[in-house]
């Protein structure tokens, strides 16, 4: 978020470090769901021809990512945030990683939904926390909240929400019968939190 007006990051009650986080989270929020849309556009064919039944499922949850990037790339447009410089790298490793577990079957596919949707909701979680902090501490101060920080606070509780509901579907959707499992969402998980540490910074 760069120059002026009544952005939330430009308020002079922020501090440079609370600048650098919201930089910095909707940075890592919009690579993550533009690998969360590649991954379902990878697993979609393969899972689809073996389980037509789950059609309306994919499409409903890659809508829902869709919707979740197109958010995150107009927040970064709005505020001339430049995108992680692995977003190549991260397009890749998401359409691979798409693509494998859909040809695993839909256990698999469904438990690579779980270990993300865990992994994001908890980030989702703590960027929830730090926002509601400030709005806590500028409340104190006697200072205005800024609409935008309160839009921005609930955009991403109601993302984080639908990013939970994924992974309602997926263990309905018996992602806890992949083989290996413990294997699998470990190590997709692992991933997803290198990959947040290594956007916040690149």
């Amino acid at each position: 978020m760069a120059d002026g007006g009544n952005l939330p990051r430009d308020q002079p009650s922020l501090s440079d470090e609370q600048r650098r986080f919201l930089d910095s989270a909707l940075r890592v929020n919009q690579a993550g769901e533009l690998a969360a849309t590649l991954i379902y556009t990878a697993q979609t064919p393969p899972i689809i021809r073996a389980y037509p039944h789950l059609r309306p499922l994919m499409r409903h949850m890659y809508d829902q990512e869709a919707g979740h990037f197109s958010t995150f790339n107009a927040l970064l447009a709005k505020h001339r945030i430049r995108p992680t410089a692995m977003y190549p790298i991260w397009q890749v490793a998401a359409t691979a990683l798409g693509w494998t577990t859909g040809v695993m079957g839909r256990e698999a596919a469904m438990a690579c939904t779980e270990a993300v949707e865990t992994e994001i909701g908890e980030h989702y979680n703590t960027q929830v926390r730090v926002l509601l902090g400030w709005v806590e501490e500028m409340e104190k101060k006697g200072e205005s909240v800024p609409e935008e920080m309160r839009e921005l606070v609930e955009n991403i509780r109601r993302i984080r929400d639908e990013e939970l509901e994924h992974l309602d579907h997926a263990v309905e959707e018996d992602a806890k019968e992949a083989r290996p499992y413990d294997l699998l969402t470990s190590i997709i998980r692992g991933g997803c939190r290198g990959a947040i540490w290594i956007s916040e910074r690149v």
